[in-house]
């Protein structure tokens, strides 16, 4: 087996190569009969920003279904799937935890008041236009001050049409997998607008082998169907944009493989999903010297968690049923003072309820409201921005304990950056903290309503350079951080393994380095891209220096090391796209220095073209069907397939 250091001196290789030979990912778009390839961008469109991002038309070149799928090609993110197409996918960027990572819509967030997280597999990609993943947060003038809230912040931009269509798609996959979809476009007198509806269903019995120290075997995963129907449409016009989104679905929980007395793996758990939202923000300048945006958003969820089987022989049996509403409006204004200074300042208003049937369980309302004044430089080859966030929550609850002690916080942040050409060095400080879910609080026999909130403080010192001729273009950018985390949020026993509760417990220090390359280079009708991302990070738990077992141990499901490479061919109205990524190895407990997840390497292959009015793709997914795991005993499905055809008029 490979050493780190050799892994790593690999992945250094690779990306020097990627730098000499080419770049980066596009995909076809039919422009009188001929195909135009366009970019990948992968650097930051703002010099002071760590930025990845992957546009919408060029994604269709990635073999990608959901937001998790695009998000695990970026350096320093981990994803974590719980196996199939109805496993819940999270996404942790540089170990900071899902909680830190703030995902927006149109720049409205993604809420979930209950447990913080944000299931990525609910999300097409289908009718984005980007994907970005920022580190710390996005700096443009006009912010709500949400969007300074969050340790990372994922951003998801609705494609905006520009024309009148309407496309059929329709999938077959490994399986018993099935989906349809439909989708409307208009555009015409300022107006524009689509509405998309998407049917899909998948046994998902994918076989699997299961590898360890005193067992070796083959089965087949079970209870991991899946049934969802999602419907989006949006409305734009100059400032003003609205999205409207519904899903529902029923799901199997499969579970961890642990063999039962029936001799099979299988886990009786059913989920039922109803998610919707509409939002709405408008934005207008002012005599080019002020600028307003504000933004409204209702939100509600449904779910419905049930064990209560007669077969249920391992497992608790519950039948839970959860109900959240979430209301949020944010007005935010821009001054721009001088060509060089603007000035903004925003405030943000959510109401959050949360009811569920669980006993001794009381319906639970948070206010959150939050504040900022923010700064921007740009003076010649110089950028600064610095702002300054306020944080405020209160619950209320008719619990005779009470609710938890309000929450009051002052979050700076800083970053700074100077351009020579073609270079830009940057540097940025912030602290952020992100305050206790109502689970965390409230969660029958584990809440504990004294915790408190758990905090983050994040450097980063980063280059980027840029370079393009007739025929060339390059682009490489690499970033060295360090994150502290204090107060953890975690759930521990207290009184045997029965009675848990959550806990401010742990203290952990990571430093790390993200790297990413891309090239590009087109002769002819030929268009050759390769795109290239590392991550090199060192998470060490540094909570009880007296427990040896964990004090200065890497933190559970962060691997030292983790790289991508995908590269692409096309030819006129042909493209082949071949994609790698490696995950190193990671622990997943304390209790035994064995207990590791093995690193794999993950091989994708996509086929497509456009005839016409047609497009056709062939994906195979997991090359050389290797078996993997994001969580212990849940395997994830090994090579499968995935024919997809459109028709568009």
């Amino acid at each position: 087996m490979k050493t780190t250091l050799q892994r790593l001196l690999g992945a250094l290789i690779c990306i020097h190569c990627c730098v000499v030979d080419g770049i980066s990912v596009f995909a076809a778009e039919k422009i009188d009969s001929v195909v135009t390839l366009k970019g990948l961008t992968v650097t930051a469109s703002q010099k002071l920003a760590t930025v990845q991002e992957l546009t919408g038309i060029e994604l269709q070149s990635l073999s990608t279904t959901t937001i998790a799928d695009a998000l695990k090609y970026f350096a320093g993110v981990q994803i974590k799937d719980y196996g199939g197409l109805g496993g819940l996918k999270t996404i942790n960027v540089r170990s900071l935890g899902a909680q830190h990572v703030g995902v927006y819509i149109d720049g409205i967030r993604i809420t979930n008041a209950q447990n913080g997280t944000v299931d990525l597999g609910k999300f097409s990609l289908s009718t984005l236009e980007s994907v970005s993943l920022y580190n710390a947060n996005k700096l443009s003038t006009c912010q709500s001050a949400s969007e300074y809230a969050s340790g990372a912040t994922v951003y998801l931009r609705t494609r905006k049409p520009t024309s009148d269509s309407v496309s059929l798609t329709g999938r077959w996959a490994s399986f018993h997998t099935y989906m349809g979809r439909i989708n409307a476009q208009y555009s015409r007198k300022g107006w524009s607008g689509f509405v998309d509806g998407e049917y899909l269903n998948s046994k998902g019995d994918y076989p699997f082998r299961y590898k360890s120290q005193y067992e070796d075997t083959i089965g087949q995963r079970r209870n991991s169907d899946i049934e969802y129907g999602r419907v989006e449409a949006a409305l734009f016009r100059q400032g003003f944009s609205s999205h409207f989104y519904y899903y529902q679905s029923e799901r199997g929980c499969p579970g961890g493989i642990v063999r039962r007395l029936s001799d099979k793996y299988t886990n009786v758990g059913r989920e039922w999903d109803r998610d919707l939202f509409v939002q709405a923000s408008y934005r207008h300048l002012f005599n080019e010297k002020y600028e307003l945006k504000t933004n409204l958003k209702y939100a509600h969820e449904y779910l419905r968690y049930c064990t209560d089987y007669p077969e249920n022989q391992n497992t608790a049996k519950v039948d839970n049923h959860y109900r959240q509403h979430d209301a949020f409006a944010s007005a935010a204004g821009a001054w721009y003072l001088a060509d060089w200074l603007s000035v903004n300042l925003a405030y943000d208003a959510r109401m959050s309820w949360l009811d569920a049937d669980l006993k001794r369980f009381s319906p639970v309302r948070r206010v959150d409201q939050k504040t900022v004044a923010a700064a921007q430089i740009n003076y010649r080859s110089l950028r600064v921005a610095a702002s300054l966030l306020y944080q405020h929550y209160k619950d209320y609850t008719r619990l005779k304990v009470g609710a938890a002690d309000p929450l009051s916080r002052f979050t700076p942040s800083v970053s700074i950056g100077y351009s020579f050409n073609a270079l830009t060095l940057r540097a940025w400080y912030k602290t952020i903290f992100r305050a206790p879910t109502l689970n965390d609080l409230y969660y029958t026999q584990a809440g504990n309503r004294n915790l408190k909130p758990e905090y983050t403080r994040q450097f980063d010192l980063g280059a980027e350079y840029n370079y393009s001729v007739p025929r060339w273009v390059a682009s490489v950018q690499a970033d060295v951080y360090v994150n502290h985390i204090d107060d953890r949020i975690v759930c521990l026993p207290i009184k045997g393994t029965y009675t848990w509760s959550m806990m401010n417990y742990g203290k952990t220090y990571c430093r790390g380095l993200n790297m990413t390359a891309s090239g590009r280079y087109m002769p002819g009708p030929w268009n050759f891209s390769l795109l290239t991302s590392l991550t090199w990070q060192r998470d060490l738990n540094r909570t009880d220096p007296e427990n040896k077992n964990s004090y200065n141990k890497p933190i559970c499901y962060s691997p030292t090391l983790s790289f991508g490479i995908t590269a692409i061919a096309a030819w006129k109205n042909y493209s082949l796209t071949v994609s790698e990524l490696h995950v190193g190895e990671r622990m997943w407990s304390y209790a035994d220095p064995e207990d590791v997840l093995t690193p794999y390497n993950n091989v994708d292959v996509k086929l497509s073209t456009v005839m016409s009015r047609f497009l056709l793709s062939l994906e195979v997914n997991d090359l050389f069907d290797v078996q993997y795991e994001h969580i212990p005993r849940y395997p994830m499905p090994g090579r499968h397939f995935r024919l997809t055809a459109s028709f568009t008029l």
